[in-house]
Parts: C-alpha cells; structure tokens; sequence
C-alpha cells in the first residue's frame, strides 16, 4: 500500500506513529447526500479496509462558513486524530474549499499538494493544475483537503494520504 519505499517504512518516526487514527470525513457539496457522495464513501472505504476508524461523515454546503464550522467541529471532538475534506478545492466560483480550511490550519504542508499535483498530472495531464489540493497540521491533529471526485480521491488516499496520515499525526503531536 505504501509508496514510502523501504527505508523510509524503518526509519524512527514511522515506527513511533500510531497504527490506528480516528478520521472525520467531511464532503463539501450543494448536490450530494450520503447516498450519492462517492467520493467520500470511497475515503471511508480505504481508511476502514487500513483500519483507521470513521467515526463521523457528513456532507456540507460548498459555503465557507460552513465549511470552518464543519472542520472546527471535527477539531474539537474527542477520538478525532485526522480529517478528510473532500470536494471544493477547484478554481470555480464556488470552491472554496481552500480558503475555509487554510486559515484554520498551524501549520501547511505544501509538499502534499505539490505531490498530489504531480501525481494527477501523471493520470490526467495538464488539467492537474486546475487542483488545491492541501494539508495541513491544526490543534494537534492532520488535515487533508482532496477533491471530490472519485479518482482523485483514490490517487490522494493511495499515494499520500494512507502511507502518511500515521507519520503526520506522529510528527504533529510531538512536544518540542
């Protein structure tokens, strides 16, 4: 599953990150309900098969406010180590997605979106940079802002988000 390589899956800081982190997976969209929310059932999907624990989904309305609420909610409940955002992080008037999130966040993590950009070219060519893919560190735990549609969400989870999101939260709760 990982893309990490050999060395780095020995390497000290993974060994130390924990196994199992507790994920809300929140969908940002005007259109869809749980039930036609592909793209995060499919989140749900691979971090129950890693074995990561969902313990919330919810859709919200491609409004920034909502979106901050959504995610500062996710933030300040217990067992909540991770959240996925998916959806709204194109160049359209109505995604916003990025700009809801960014300004919640300690702390960026640019080399995720530089990746996930990478990536996707290598899948879909130049449209890549249409996307606003981000992560980032807040409150002590990983936040990671993936499109919506279902492919992009399969490279993200299988590429970066699963080999990752143990390290990051790692990394993000370490005291000086």
């Amino acid at each position: 599953m990982s893309d990490a390589g050999p060395a780095s899956r020995h390497h000290p800081h993974r060994r130390a990150a924990p196994e199992r982190v507790g994920v809300c997976v929140i969908t940002v969209s005007d259109t869809r309900t749980l039930e036609t929310d592909t793209g995060g059932a499919r989140v749900e999907e691979l971090l129950v098969a890693a074995g990561h624990p969902v313990l919330a989904r919810r859709i919200v309305p491609d409004d920034a406010g909502a979106i901050a609420e959504a995610l500062r909610a996710a933030l300040g409940r217990d067992g909540i180590d991770a959240v996925v955002l998916t959806g709204g992080t194109g160049i359209a008037p109505r995604d916003v997605t990025p700009e809801a999130v960014e300004p919640l966040l300690d702390r960026v993590v640019p080399g995720f979106g530089e990746l996930f950009r990478m990536l996707s070219y290598q899948e879909i060519g130049s449209a890549a940079v249409l996307s606003r893919a981000l992560a980032g560190l807040a409150c002590g735990r990983v936040v990671f802002v993936l499109p919506g549609s279902r492919g992009a969400v399969q490279l993200a989870m299988e590429k970066l988000v699963l080999p990752e999101i143990g390290h990051l939260l790692g990394e993000a709760r370490k005291t000086r």
